[in-house]
């Protein structure tokens, strides 16, 4: 037998194939698979916020509730196995602005390769503000509602949502604060009265962008001392209250 014959037939013995055919350049049909996975079509939601929506536990030093204490993790439960929400949260986060004390919290910067990511979107809620209540900033209530309709266009023009459109946008007054100064080092003096003009400056915001509005001060609040930070029985009203405005916005 010729070397070649040889190896062919060595080859021919790797590959399978019948003894006395040629395998060198031998083209197999490729096989057709027929697939079992059913196509799961799920509403996506993002919910973009900062310790409130990251699940800070009021008093403790940056301890996190469990996801099924959270009120994300309560929305996701209310809305069930049809819904993914994605938790965006992230201590410290402003609307638009640098905070001198902590690095990289500027939600302008984030929410567009966040949007990115995790596309297609269905809903981004954005529940953002109570950190540009900080004195050294020196915002009033309508500049920081004002600063809050900026992300809310930066959804509105993306494509982000699914076949590339816009997703929709519910856009979150945060709760009002109270006495905190003892848990921040009167980082929030001066806050409490303009926390409590939150409603109606964001009403009127997203108003002008043609958003959904929700008051999540109707259902949430802070305890005192630490009087910034959501306690569970928040997260839970907050969550239920919201699973209901959601599904009245997508039904």
């Amino acid at each position: 037998m010729r070397e070649s014959e040889i190896r062919n037939e060595n080859c021919n013995a790797a590959t399978g194939l019948p003894s006395g055919i040629i395998g060198i350049g031998h083209r197999t049909q490729p096989q057709r698979f027929t697939s079992t996975l059913s196509v799961e079509i799920m509403t996506t939601i993002l919910c973009f916020g900062d310790s409130n929506t990251w699940g800070f536990i009021p008093g403790s030093d940056a301890e996190r509730y469990p996801r099924e204490v959270r009120y994300t993790g309560i929305l996701q439960h209310a809305l069930g196995r049809d819904f993914r929400i994605i938790e965006e949260g992230l201590n410290g986060r402003t609307t638009v602005w640098e905070d001198p004390l902590r690095k990289d919290r500027k939600g302008k910067s984030q929410l567009p390769f966040l949007l990115e990511s995790h596309a297609p979107l269905d809903l981004v809620t954005i529940m953002l503000g109570t950190n540009d209540l900080k004195h050294f900033f020196g915002l009033s209530v309508d500049d920081i509602a004002m600063c809050a309709g900026v992300l809310v266009e930066i959804v509105q023009q993306s494509q982000a949502g699914p076949g590339g459109i816009a997703p929709k946008v519910i856009l979150m007054a945060p709760a009002a604060v109270k006495d905190s100064s003892g848990s921040f080092g009167h980082k929030f003096d001066g806050a409490i009265e303009k926390s409590h003009e939150f409603p109606r400056a964001y009403q009127e915001i997203a108003n002008s962008y043609g958003c959904n509005f929700f008051n999540a001060g109707e259902y949430a609040d802070g305890p005192i001392p630490d009087g910034v930070h959501l306690d569970a029985e928040s997260h839970q009203r907050l969550g239920e209250a919201l699973a209901a405005t959601i599904k009245g916005i997508l039904s």
